[in-house]
Parts: structure tokens; sequence; C-alpha cells
């Protein structure tokens, strides 16, 4: 069903129509049979439940990181650069050598306290938030006690040498760092800009110059209602600076929650009473997270109590062009945009990450995704909920957190992390029927007790699951919190087909930081036509009889070569786009057929 359009900014107030519970026909939640309900407990022996996908591999922590104490050494987000992955943790980071997905080899741990430690990676830099009281900036252990040794923001590391990773730079924030968005420069390669989102109130101007509570979010001098940018010359990493805020918050009223009472304002150390008092009535400082689309020029703000969108065609100058409240949103966290922008699905991390927020009582509405459209007015218009259909116990924090696109052509489809809910895969290539595809959970965490006796639950004390699940290069990949590292491998079934697999793994990046999301081509190829083909059948879009003799007809050109086959496949996109002609018998699905004559097009032109 679809959501009512919620209304747009207009300076200087934003007003908003606020989502109701909808009632999802695409959905059954919870379902009582799911095979991941009832899972047995366990650390590394815990049950599993998978469907549409395998598992290549589990790779458990490093022994510096193999901790059970709260968050203090759990593992964050991921980033990927050609054969090497970057898993980010609380307390440093880990770099692995995923040639072999089967066996990924350790290459370097370094111990760094940083809170989040989230990553990203562009060419032989490596970006790691920092925030909280407790880091150092040193990398020393034994905590902060002097102002002097504080370091909030982001550590920029040379990883020329993943054996030896080399600090090049902390580059100091007023906010901190909890995550952070890289954004290619339009013009020059070589300079990049990071987005950087804070969640700590403004440092002591005495510890950090230029720092200040500031109560007005259209004052350009306090430091709060603003994204920090840092520019950072790649050639020179050492000489990267903050160079401005983004001013994204102003104008933005405080989004009312359940019952139509504003949100409460949260305490900031540091805040004077009349910049709380501005909280109150003044809307959102900081965003939680935010995904950059550079190749659209566009960017997906999920900004605590709002989902922004964002136009970044200029990164030092964003313009903020639509925000949307929902009162079943707790926390707008982060955002994956389809590969032709027009739609963009935002998740709830109802609960922070730590409550168990999947179980049979709780609703659909909160604490899992929403399929936003994004019209050719670039404003926003809000459609259907997502939440995993399992029935999660009491003792697995699960909400919706972190994923990417799949690149299955002429489908949207996404995985994602959701904490101890495991790794879910989505098809919204519908925004009024999202649907599960594929899964992959463990039972509850349970630790061993110390003397080797039988295990002890921690309940609700356990921290663990899916940070976040990436596709990158042909495969997905998880970052356990607890656990360590997974490998996925999508498998056919009768909602993803042998074909769309391949096409998807067609798609291979050099590099890939998921909150910047890349564009995705697909070259000409057999299995990329046969893709759109399995989806006609499966939809039914063209009658059984077309389907059969297109298929037969790209088998037919597969054997041929050179300009035989280029004919042969001349002669077949002809007479695929005749299939949209109007004709008794034509497509249900023309887009879909024109879509397929064009990549035969393709697939002629290409032959040689």
């Amino acid at each position: 069903m679809s959501m009512p359009r919620a209304a747009h900014a207009a300076a200087p107030t934003l007003l908003l129509a606020l989502a109701t519970a909808a009632t999802l026909g695409a959905q059954t939640y919870p379902s009582a049979t799911d095979p991941r309900n009832g899972l047995k407990p366990g650390l590394h022996n815990a049950g599993i439940a998978i469907q549409g996908m395998t598992l290549v591999s589990a790779t458990p922590k490093p022994a510096a990181f193999d901790s059970t104490r709260g968050l203090t050494f759990v593992n964050s987000d991921l980033a990927f650069r050609k054969n090497l992955l970057y898993m980010g943790n609380f307390a440093g980071f880990t770099i692995y050598d995923i040639s072999d997905a089967a066996k990924p080899q350790l290459l370097s741990v370094v111990e760094c306290i940083t809170s989040q430690g989230d990553p990203s990676i562009v060419g032989n830099l490596l970006f790691v938030s920092a925030e909280g009281g407790g880091n150092r900036k040193d990398c020393a252990k034994g905590g902060v006690k002097d102002p002097s040794e504080h370091m909030t923001g982001v550590r920029i590391y040379d990883v020329s040498n993943p054996r030896a990773p080399r600090l090049v730079k902390n580059v100091e924030t007023c906010k901190g760092s909890h995550t952070h968005t890289v954004i290619p420069h339009p013009t020059d390669r070589r300079t990049v800009f990071l987005y950087v989102s804070g969640q700590q109130g403004a440092r002591a101007a005495s510890e950090l110059a230029g720092c200040r509570n500031g109560s007005n979010p259209a004052d350009e001098t306090n430091s709060l209602y603003r994204l920090d940018i840092i520019k950072v010359p790649l050639d020179r990493p050492q000489d990267a600076e903050v160079i401005s805020g983004a001013r994204i918050f102003t104008g933005l009223g405080p989004a009312p929650a359940r019952g139509g009472r504003a949100r409460p304002a949260r305490t900031i150390p540091g805040a004077d009473s009349a910049m709380m008092a501005e909280m109150a009535s003044g809307g959102p400082r900081n965003c939680h997270d935010v995904t950059a689309y550079p190749a659209l020029g566009l960017l997906a703000g999920a900004c605590g109590s709002y989902g922004l969108l964002v136009d970044i065609s200029n990164p030092e100058k964003p313009v903020r062009l639509d925000a949307v409240a929902d009162t079943n949103f707790s926390l707008w966290h982060t955002a994956v945009f389809s590969n032709d922008g027009s739609k963009v699905v935002f998740t709830d991390e109802w609960g922070g990450g730590t409550s168990p927020n999947c179980q049979a009582m709780h609703p659909l509405e909160m604490g899992g995704n929403t399929t936003l459209v994004i019209g050719k007015d670039r404003k926003f218009t809000q459609h259907a909920y997502f939440k995993i259909p399992t029935a999660q116990s009491a003792q697995e924090n699960c909400v919706s957190h972190n994923g990417s696109l799949i690149p299955v052509p002429g489908r949207d489809i996404m995985v994602q992390g959701w904490y101890q809910g495991g790794v879910d895969v989505i098809d919204f290539t519908d925004p009024d029927k999202p649907v599960e595809i594929g899964f992959f959970d463990r039972g509850p965490v349970d630790w061993p007790a110390a003397d080797g006796a039988a295990p002890v639950s921690r309940g609700r004390g356990t921290i663990a699951g899916s940070w976040g699940a990436y596709w990158y290069n042909g495969r997905i990949y998880s970052a356990e919190m607890a656990r360590g590292l997974d490998i996925l491998e999508l498998a056919p079934g009768p909602m993803l087909s042998a074909n769309e697999i391949a096409a998807a793994k067609l798609v291979q990046w050099e590099e890939f930081n998921p909150q910047s999301q890349p564009k995705v081509t697909w070259p000409p190829a057999f299995v990329v036509v046969r893709a759109y083909l399995d989806q006609l059948v499966r939809n039914e879009g063209l009658p059984a009889a077309r389907t059969t003799a297109i298929a037969a007809a790209l088998d037919a050109a597969e054997r041929l070569r050179g300009g035989a086959r280029r004919a042969a496949l001349t002669t077949l996109a002809s007479e695929v786009q005749k299939d949209t002609d109007g004709a008794k018998d034509a497509a249900k699905d023309a887009a879909k057929v024109r879509t397929m004559a064009g990549a035969i097009r393709e697939l002629a032109a290409a032959t040689r």
C-alpha cells in the first residue's frame, strides 16, 4: 500500500505530513514457522538457518579483539579495495586478503581505541572514524589523562603496505566522527571530501580552537548544527583539514514523536541551557550516517529524526532538497539508493542496535526499512515498510542496520545486516511490496564459561550479529560483531535465477566504500540478456511461447561467431522490440522487454 505523500521543505519552515502505520499485503510479520525462530544458542557453534545463500567461510576475530566486554571490541563497518578487506573495530581495525574467499588471510591488526572505527579506503589511504572521550592521539592504551592527548575526528593511515599500516594524520573535528562518507571532488581526481557525522557535543575551544556549542541552527559560528567537511589532497594527506560544515538542517523544526509531541532534546556535554532550549525547538543537529551517490550528485541523509535528500553536485556547498519525518521511525540510520536513483531505502535503528527489537510483540513499522521514491522534482514520496519476518528471541539484539545494493540488472535488490537478526536479501523493485528473497542467521550468542563448563548466556547483555552486509565483486561480506568475518554467496532459486546472479558477478569494482554508492553498468553479455528473460518468465511479462522462442534464438546465436552472431542478434533485437507494439499477444511488461531488446542490441554491437 502506498504511503501518504510527505509535504516538502518551504523556507524557512518545514511542514510534515507524518507517515502512519500501513497494512502491507506483501509481508506477513512475523512468521510463526520461520526457520530462524528458536535457533540453538552458541558462539561458533550456534544453530544456523540459511536460504538463498551459502556460507563460504566464517573467520573468527583476531586474538587482539576477541573479547566479550560490551562494545569495547566489537567489529564495525567494512571497506574494500582490490583483493583486500578493511574491517573496523571499536578498538582498531584489521586488514584481510580475500583472494581466497574460503580462507581469508589476516594481514594486520592495528590496535587503537576509536569507539566505532568506521573505515573508508581511497587508494592507499585508509580513513577511520574516531569518537568519544577515551581516544588518544598516539593510540596508546590507558585512556586520556590530559586534554592534549585527546583525539576525536578522522584518523588517516597509509596502507600501501597492508602488513604495516602507518598513521599519517589525525584530523580533529569538533564533534568527533561517529561515521564518515567519501565524496570525490567533481573535477579533481586527486582530491576527496569526507562528510563527517559526529554524535558528541562540541569540544571546548581550549581543546580545539573554533569549537562552540552554539544555540542557533542558522548561526554558522556554532559547531553543532552541521556536518563537518574534511578536504583531503590524496597526494599530500598530511595537509587534510576541516574546510567547512554542511549546514543542511537550517529551517527544520523538531520532528513530532508518537502522540504528536516533540521529541525530547538529548543532553549534550558542555552545552549551555540556552542551547538546550534551542534544541528542544530547533530540530536536528546531526546525521547518523549519510549515503552519497556521486554519479547523480545526490546524498541521502539519515539524520536521527529525519530522512534528507541533498544535492552534493558542489560538495563544498550542499543544498537540502527535501526532508521527511515518520512517527514510526525512532532513528533514521542509513540509506541505500536504487541504481537509477529513483528510490532510496532508509533504515530505522530503533533501540540503537543493543535491544532485541525483532520479537513477535514488536510492530512491523518500527526497527525496519521504508522505501521512498524520488520524483523528477527531486522530492520524496514514502511507500511501504519492510522488516525481517522472523520472531527473534529476547536474547538477540536485532534491528535494521547497514547494507548495499546487489547489482542484478532489471531489479532493485539489496543485502543488509540486522545485528543478531542476521543477513537479509530484499527486493524493493516495487516500493509498495518489498520482498525477502534470502537470509542467513545464527542463534543467540552464548559465551563459553571460563572453566570450560556449560555455556553461559549473557542474555540481553550480549551485543553481536551482522553490523553490515555488503556485496562486493560477486560475494556478500558480513562483519559479525562478536564472531568475526562471514563470507556468503547467493544461491539460485525460484526468486533469483542463476543468470541473474551471474550477471551481478560481472560487475567488478577496484574499490568500494558502501556509504559512497557507485553507479552500476553491465558489460554486454548473454547472461545479462538471459537475466532479463528470466524476469519476464517469472513475472509472466511475455507469453510463454515467446520467452521459449527467445531463449532458443539466444542459444543459437551464442553458438555462432563473428558477423553471423552479430546478424542473428540484430534480427532478434528487432523481433523482441515488436513484442511491445500493442498486439494482442504483446508484452505485459513492455518496459522490461524494451530493456532486453536494448541489451541484445548492445551485445550485437560488441560482437567482433
